[in-house]
């Protein structure tokens, strides 16, 4: 075997937890951001950064937003909730017209926040959130298991905050220190007909069919990060509101990734005879001691880092009328901090993965009708552009253009409880992706063979206890 050496590992191993660092994402919105982190705001398609939702969600959307409430009434607030991500999709190959599917389910993303009000114009909180995460499953025979088949993010953010109110409480800072654990996993079959012998030939030259599972290979990691993030709100009038919050971009280093890597039997063999190796000797032999302990396939560590991009929101809300409000948010984000990723194994070398996302803005509209003093009824509109280029719309993230309806109800049960849900279509244009990386370093556009199609379907709700 020393003369027949396998040069597969670094294209199998390396892509894995390159896309292990890709799954950082999200299948409900642009990027791998999440912004359903309450479902009063969910309800108004995430428009909240010049007038909060009273359940504490504003640690989030706006950190000045804990302190811009009535002076009077219950000092502590705390409340809990989640989304549920149902994601619907598939891939369509251009040139054999077959159909891969995503696999139908739904992933929470839970939320919770504690605020109290120190004094009339000082307020203090602690919330628990994730606004990067992604879960995507795909049959392991989808046609693109051999970039991935599942990967998974849970980027959870730790956020202390404390908000202070001035000038006749017309103006409102806040601030909060983020701490971030982020756990990254991912699944993916390598390809043994694609794999480089050193004569520069393939094992699909020796006769091996394309599409020939013999390794699974299974990511995982974590790593911890930290941020900062700052609001204010300006209250004009009494029916015009302004509001902008900056959420800081960060550092994630995963320096204890694992890759546990399995072999996998072909039952193939050798059609004719080969320098050194008879004819009818199987692959999986040939292939094997690849997988033993100390060899490139073997089970080892890694590490890489990424990056979350900042996010700028500036905001207006205004009240025609007593009973409504209308909000308009615009949102830009740094996308353009996930540029590449760098990659390092034990035993598998560096390697650096081309991904080129690009800076977005999301435009938000929502509104908000107050059918009683307890009851309101909520809608909102939002649409972005894909922040990933042709190039790197992958099974990990089939991203694309997006447009979102929301609607949702909010009421108060007694003078302590409320609750509110709301529920999320997000449709998502068709756009041409690959499934394959064609044996390229820099993968381009031009090898693209077939389409993504998704939609999804969210249900948020939020209970929230005022004392």
């Amino acid at each position: 075997m020393r003369r027949f050496p396998v040069r597969l590992a670094v294209g199998a191993c390396a892509g894995a937890l390159a896309a292990a660092a890709v799954a950082p994402s999200s299948l409900h919105a642009q990027g791998f951001g999440v912004y359903e982190q309450g479902a009063c705001t969910m309800a108004r398609a995430g428009a909240a950064v010049a007038s909060s939702c009273n359940d504490g969600s504003a640690i989030y959307f706006n950190p000045a937003g804990i302190v811009a409430g009535p002076d009077s009434g219950p000092a502590t607030l705390i409340s809990a909730g989640g989304t549920l991500v149902g994601a619907r999709g598939g891939f369509t190959d251009r040139f054999t017209g077959l159909e891969s599917r995503l696999q139908d389910k739904f992933v929470p993303v839970p939320n919770l926040y504690l605020t109290h009000r120190i004094r009339p114009n000082l307020a203090a909180g602690i919330g628990l959130f994730a606004p990067y995460g992604l879960t995507i499953d795909w049959d392991p025979t989808s046609q693109g298991r051999f970039l991935a088949y599942h990967s998974r993010i849970a980027g959870v953010y730790i956020q202390p905050t404390v908000a202070y109110k001035f000038l006749d409480d017309r103006v409102s800072l806040g601030a909060g220190f983020d701490l971030s654990y982020v756990g990254v996993g991912l699944k993916q079959r390598v390809d043994l007909a694609a794999q480089t012998l050193p004569t520069g030939a393939t094992f699909g030259m020796l006769g091996v069919p394309t599409g020939t599972d013999f390794a699974n290979v299974e990511v995982s990691g974590h790593g911890i990060g930290a941020g900062y993030h700052l609001g204010t709100q300006i209250k004009v009038t009494d029916r015009i509101q302004l509001g902008a919050r900056y959420l800081s971009r960060q550092l994630i280093k995963v320096n204890s990734a694992t890759a546990k890597i399995t072999q996998i039997e072909t039952g193939l063999a050798t059609a004719t005879a080969l320098p050194g190796i008879p004819a009818g000797t199987p692959y999986d032999a040939l292939v094997a001691p690849q997988f033993a302990d100390g060899g490139p396939l073997s089970d080892q560590g890694g590490s890489t880092y990424l990056r979350f991009p900042d996010q700028l929101v500036l905001g207006v809300a205004v009240k025609p009328f007593e009973r409504a409000t209308l909000e308009f948010d615009y949102q830009y984000t740094w996308w353009s901090v996930f540029d590449q990723l760098v990659l390092s194994f034990d035993r598998l070398g560096t390697r650096v993965q081309h991904e080129g996302y690009r800076n977005r803005s999301t435009f938000r509209l929502g509104g908000e009708y107050a059918l009683t003093d307890a009851t309101a009824l909520r809608l909102g509109w939002y649409t972005h552009k894909g922040a990933a280029p042709a190039e790197t719309v992958t099974p990990l993230l089939p991203e694309g253009d997006r447009t979102s309806v929301t609607a949702g109800i909010g009421t108060r049960l007694g003078s302590a409880f409320r609750v509110d849900v709301a529920y999320q279509y997000i449709d998502q244009a068709d756009r041409r992706g690959r499934t394959t990386d064609g044996g390229l370093a820099v993968p381009t556009a031009a090898i693209n063979n077939g389409l993504y199609m998704f939609h999804a379907h969210l249900i948020g709700a939020t209970f929230a206890y005022a004392f």
